[in-house]
């Protein structure tokens, strides 16, 4: 038992002969002295170089969590990097059987949990302060929703970002080639491109399974190859 735990069980000893004494108890003979004794030992304990030591290093692993790494590449943004972001939340899989692009009636659509998740998704770039050189979505609805509510630039429709679940499937290759190609060409310009998309894309260009809303981000390295650098989560 650390002295912490044994200050904290005498403490409680304490509170419990008090309380099996209803109103009006009294407290044990020197337990003033004792409780004198324990705050002391609190405050010793507390104040010790290694105690401080040790929160201080809880403290700044937090603030130095990969995903707080990611962010601040975005915010220097020293090189291109791509992040792709599955639609905010949108009940169901798939789209109905009479799904037309240019109909979003015939769509499966964000939700009021997938807009205000949207609306979240952007805000966290624009306290970031996250200079977005371009915003390109695929041409689904509840994509282009994601991507308008987040507010963060010009919405551009892409159609090789365009989902290729089910049956559209064989259309997967040609499509990430395509991606893959575009990502390419940026290189020459340090921003940050945001592609709002779905999950099947999402995982054929990083590997990565990714719930509604989570962000993956991706530079183009030396050797002109896709890197993945991690995974921001849904907010």
């Amino acid at each position: 038992m650390t002295q912490l735990s044994a200050i904290a069980k005498t403490a409680g000893a304490i509170a419990w002969v008090c309380l099996i004494g209803g109103v009006g108890c009294r407290k044990p003979p020197g337990s003033e002295q004792l409780t004198m004794a324990i705050n002391q030992d609190v405050l010793t304990h507390l104040r010790s170089p290694e105690r401080l030591l040790s929160s201080t290093q809880v403290t700044l692993g937090a603030v130095d969590s990969p995903e707080n790494r990611l962010w601040s590449l975005l915010q220097q943004a020293e090189t291109h990097y791509f992040v792709l972001i599955r639609h905010a939340f949108a009940p169901g899989t798939g789209d109905p059987a009479n799904f037309q692009l240019n109909d979003c009636s015939t769509q499966r659509n964000l939700s009021a949990v997938g807009q205000a998740q949207a609306r979240r998704t952007g805000a966290a770039f624009k306290q970031r302060n996250i200079a977005v050189r371009q915003v390109l979505s695929s041409q689904w609805c509840r994509c282009l929703e994601t991507a308008e509510l987040m507010e963060i630039g010009t919405v551009q429709p892409f159609a090789p970002l365009n989902s290729f679940f089910g049956d559209r499937r064989p259309q997967g290759p040609q499509q990430t080639a395509q991606i893959r190609a575009f990502m390419r060409e940026q290189t020459a310009n340090a921003g940050v491109t945001v592609m709002v998309t779905h999950a099947v894309n999402i995982t054929a260009l990083s590997g990565a399974s990714v719930a509604s809303g989570e962000m993956v981000v991706i530079q183009v390295d030396r050797q002109n190859q896709l890197e993945v650098l991690g995974q921001i989560e849904a907010l």
